[in-house]
């Protein structure tokens, strides 16, 4: 039984208002052909197909036709829904796509049989049972009850989820046991797990107010494919629980990591092999950063490319220049590059921190401590200026949580 790992494809993104179709359609094509390779006898997307809720007419067609182009190839696809994921966008072609070989899994409920998949291998036969977890919203397994503090929340939306895991692994391995299977139980999740590497693009989750989930809450599977994190990396230095990464990447923080897709291998129920793919970059993008000087050096410095290099330069300057912008596009004129990211480095010497030498924090309320130490980070986008909102609200929250806590 081989089945390939993928996750975070974000169908329907736009990039600083570039679209990722071009991109997307190659990574497409260049899987579907690695699924042919490879003999690929199962797909599984560990979330975040889509980059929204509503995405664009052209995603939902790419993610249609690549249902109907791995059907021909006799590969199984197992769909989990995410957080970017809207539930009734993914239910709406759920039944229609379970005819084309296609299991959509959009969120978790208590029909424990609709979350245990039987994979089965080209030859027809079940080479593997699949605990399909797809990104867990706190109502899917919790009650809320008044009067609950942040931190009550917190462990007993942790102690659901893991339970969640522990029952459907339980069964799992009642209906391989029943049928007489020797095929490997196989499980999924879209969350933060403690102490991974996250990037730029990942919109923080925060399950409730569940930061992130122990890996010791993961049943004992003979593989955990997970999603969420884009940066593909081992959890908890485990070589079968990890996140494939997404194909693309979706920040110029990304570029740091080879992107992957995972492909694992069982022998009857034992794991043979665990091979991450590389997959090709489709879109040239760098970075570069520096001094007005050392960015002209860079730029002379660029590899000719056919496609156009998309940039993000970060422009180190001591002074405010009103022209920086005329500047940097004198120096890319004629370049087959696009900069689609331009800022300004600004030291922490600059920015209000910097007090008497005399002030302590004693003397500084926790809001006037998270108001200066924020005021040092650069929020310029849209995106960024939102994530500023929901650090803020969260801090907020947690302060009051402290506070209340404290008069109890």
């Amino acid at each position: 039984m081989r089945i390939l790992h993928t996750s975070d494809w974000h169908l329907g993104q736009s990039f600083f208002t570039k679209s990722r179709k071009n991109e997307h359609q190659a990574f497409i094509l260049w899987l579907l052909e690695l699924v042919e390779s490879e003999e690929i006898d199962a797909v599984i997307i560990a979330g975040d197909v889509f980059d929204t809720g509503t995405p664009p007419s052209y995603a939902r067609e790419m993610y249609n036709q690549f249902v109907v182009d791995l059907n021909t190839l006799g590969c199984t696809l197992v769909v989990l829904g995410g957080n970017h994921d809207s539930v009734s966008t993914l239910n709406e072609s759920k039944q229609l796509l379970s005819c084309l070989n296609t299991y959509v899994v959009s969120n978790s409920s208590e029909n424990l049989d609709e979350q245990l998949i039987q994979l089965k291998s080209t030859e027809g036969e079940i080479g593997a049972l699949l605990c399909a977890v797809p990104f867990i919203r706190a109502r899917d397994v919790l009650q809320s009850y008044a009067g609950d503090s942040g931190s009550d929340k917190q462990k007993k939306l942790g102690e659901a989820i893991k339970e969640h895991y522990r029952n459907l692994h339980q069964h799992a391995e009642s209906y391989r046991a029943v049928n007489k299977l020797e095929v490997p139980i196989v499980a999924t999740g879209h969350l933060t797990a403690l102490g991974v590497t996250k990037a730029e693009s990942e919109r923080d989750i925060y399950i409730g107010t569940l930061e992130g989930f122990a890996a010791d809450g993961f049943p004992p599977a003979d593989y955990i494919a997970l999603g969420h994190i884009h940066r593909p990396q081992l959890v908890a230095k485990k070589e079968h629980i990890r996140y494939s990464g997404s194909p693309i990447a979706l920040s110029f923080d990304e570029l740091k990591s080879q992107k992957q897709v995972v492909i694992v291998e069982f022998e009857g129920s034992s794991t043979k092999s665990i091979t991450p793919i590389d997959v090709p970059v489709f879109q040239p993008m760098r970075v570069l950063k520096g001094s007005l000087e050392e960015i002209d050096a860079q730029l002379k410095a660029l590899p000719e490319t056919e496609q156009s290099q998309w940039l993000s330069i970060v422009v180190r300057v001591q002074d405010f220049l009103s022209d920086l912008q005329q500047r940097v596009q004198a120096m890319t004129e004629g370049m087959n590059v696009e900069v689609i990211q331009l800022q300004r480095e600004r030291g922490v010497q600059n920015h209000s921190m910097n007090r008497e030498q005399n002030e302590t924090l004693s003397e500084l309320s926790a809001f006037e401590v998270f108001d200066r130490r924020l005021a040092i980070e650069l929020f310029e986008s849209d995106d960024e200026k939102e994530r500023q909102k929901r650090i803020t609200q969260t801090f907020h929250e947690i302060v009051h949580d402290v506070e209340v806590g404290g008069e109890e």
